[in-house]
């Protein structure tokens, strides 16, 4: 193998792949990149148990096509080192060397024999905006568990409807619960009477690793959603990857996020979120931050801590259903579904003290839901 190409794109097609590498593997092998030269193209690829990761980019000039499997995070490094302008690879004998403008490196080459084979994308379901897929998966990121005892509460859930066209992401700690829905495209298929069928899903994938990957691929254009049995796929632009599904299931939120005649509080987003954060600064561990809304003078009043270590402040909002109602969150659950909110007002759905509160969009209610469970307010 011997092959010559851009030093940012050598780097940026490494560290792209070297992402599913895992940090401590018992298996050598499995901290190798397999850099392939075929067609005029580089591709680099790389994968653990859980994923793996595949990028093609385009080389300047291939002199010998082959092979070679190389350790992904020294070579990464020497990547992120190498003098910028045109690189030169190639296999001598048994190391992998790299050089450009003077500087020239080595690696011991890993064998391929041992390495396993690459899993092949599943079956591809449809598209999805790049951009829009992103910023859902953030959005409901922020509510998935840490607890890796519970795997299915560390994912988030994936649902594909094909007759609606519509994408639902889910996730849930137990504690508080958020969902996106957002419009994609099923792949066109036969027709016939189960051909909806053929393009639903519903599926949970890691919330890290589908964070992850959603930040890797382009913001641009539509990224490819393919599922099976057991692994979920994502194509664009060149960058392929895939992701083992996790077990298990979701609670339903439907009849959670179902709320009788709550009363109804609107509040601009961004004044909100200053003032969470700025009262929350004495709210010593997990102690709440109270919400008191007021019909009657438009306001709600923020506040935090106990005894003589408090903080407070007012903002304009509208209460309508209730003259007044009070409610308290834990700090950092509320702070993070504030912030993953973007329209310029938000809808609050309060039941009480003590019981579930909705935060959607004013604009877009139905598109973005994020439930936290109110906690008995402080005593001040």
């Amino acid at each position: 193998m011997e092959f010559r190409i851009e030093r940012s794109a050598l780097t940026e097609a490494v560290a792209w792949a070297a992402r599913v590498l895992p940090v401590r593997s018992p298996v050598p092998v499995l901290g190798g990149l397999l850099l392939d030269t075929e067609g005029g193209r580089l591709r680099v690829s790389g994968l653990d148990y859980e994923a793996s990761a595949r990028i093609e980019v385009e080389a300047a000039e291939i002199l010998r096509p082959g092979k070679v499997l190389v350790m992904g995070r020294r070579l990464l490094d020497i990547c992120k080192v190498l003098p910028d302008g045109p690189v030169e690879c190639a296999v001598e004998g048994s190391r992998f060397t790299v050089s450009g403008d003077g500087a020239r490196f080595g690696l011991s080459v890993l064998p391929l024999a041992d390495y396993p084979a690459l899993p092949s994308l599943p079956q591809v379901r449809g598209a999805v905006d790049a951009a829009e897929f992103a910023a859902a998966v953030a959005d409901v990121a922020v509510a998935a568990g840490r607890d890796d005892t519970l795997p299915a509460l560390t994912g988030i859930r994936l649902g594909l409807d094909g007759e609606t066209g519509t994408m639902t992401l889910a996730a849930t700690d137990r504690y508080r619960f958020a969902v996106r829905t957002l419009p994609w495209k099923a792949t066109a298929g036969d027709p016939g009477p189960d051909r909806s069928a053929d393009v639903s899903a519903d599926v949970i994938v890691s919330a890290r690793r589908l964070t992850e990957i959603t930040r890797s691929l382009g913001r641009s254009g539509l990224v490819s959603v393919a599922l099976d049995a057991g692994s979920a796929g994502f194509e664009h632009a060149g960058m392929r990857t895939t992701v083992r599904l996790l077990e298990g299931r979701l609670p339903r939120h439907d009849k959670l996020f179902a709320m009788e005649s709550p009363a109804v509080a609107v509040v601009d987003r961004a004044r909100l979120v200053e003032a969470v954060k700025r009262v929350s600064v004495v709210a010593d561990g997990d102690s709440p931050v109270q919400m008191a809304f007021s019909a009657s003078d438009n306001s709600v009043l923020l506040q935090a801590g106990y005894e003589d270590d408090v903080a407070s402040q007012r903002l304009p909002a509208t209460l309508e259903g209730a003259r007044e109602m009070t409610v308290a969150f834990n700090p950092g659950y509320l702070a993070d579904a504030l912030a993953s909110f973007d329209e310029p007002a938000l809808r609050l759905l309060l039941m009480g003290a003590g019981q579930r509160a909705m935060i959607t969009g004013e604009a877009e209610p139905d598109t973005h839901r994020h439930l936290l469970m109110s906690v008995k307010p402080p005593l001040m």
